[in-house]
């Protein structure tokens, strides 16, 4: 498998529109939800994060002969409406939808990566690296837990919600992109033992993002 091969391009081009439209909905939070400009400024250098993400994919495509609006372009009505489906109405939601949301879409897109080259899974691991954007969700949401108890139940209700929609969307973009599927399930494709084993670590990475903000683990 080459770098330059179909489903890698998807890959990146997937994940290169997945950083661009977080970094302008996180951007979009900071402006309308952040309660503080502290808070705001905060989101607004994760927003940056992912905005130079975004450039990194951009460049690899460019150099790869690929044109990255065209690679980006198949994705963007299921990337924009996951967006749409998941708009925070609140501070909190949008820290959720931040680290939570955000986070198990990236899952999948690493379990893709494991079945490419060394040089695009290094790659994918560098620009869905999401320390700053932990830190950030992580400390506020504990310490807004730890003021009103009552926020718990709703917020795990929102977290689980995420993980659903983000679920779906992956179920459209693997209908939609067989090439990009079959990236999951590496050159085997039938195999269900190792498609067992993917969910088992989707859904422990997710535990532990919620066990991380103080929330009980959704399924």
């Amino acid at each position: 498998m080459s770098d330059s091969s179909p489903g890698i391009v998807d890959l990146l081009g997937v994940l290169a529109y997945a950083e661009l439209a977080a970094f302008l909905r996180l951007a979009e939070d900071a402006a309308k939800l952040a309660p503080t400009l502290n808070d705001r400024a905060a989101l607004g250098d994760v927003a940056a994060t992912e905005y130079g993400h975004f450039r990194v994919l951009r460049d690899r495509l460019a150099s790869l002969g690929v044109d990255p609006e065209e690679a980006m372009a198949p994705f963007v009505e299921a990337i924009d409406a996951w967006h749409t489906q998941t708009r925070p109405k609140d501070w909190y939601e949008a820290l959720i939808k931040a680290y939570v949301g955000v986070g198990i879409a990236g899952d999948f897109y690493r379990e893709a990566a494991r079945n490419t080259t060394a040089s695009i899974s290094a790659l994918v691991d560098e620009v869905l690296a999401d320390e700053s954007r932990a830190e950030f969700a992580v400390e506020r949401v504990r310490a807004a837990l730890d003021a009103d108890p009552r926020l718990r139940g709703r917020l795990a209700l929102w977290a689980r919600r995420m993980v659903g929609e983000a679920l779906s969307q992956g179920q459209r973009l693997a209908a939609a992109r067989p090439r990009l599927a079959a990236l999951l399930v590496g050159e085997e494709g039938e195999d269900l033992a190792e498609i067992g084993r993917m969910f088992a670590r989707l859904t422990e990475a997710h535990g532990k993002r919620m066990e991380a903000l103080g929330l009980t683990p959704g399924p």
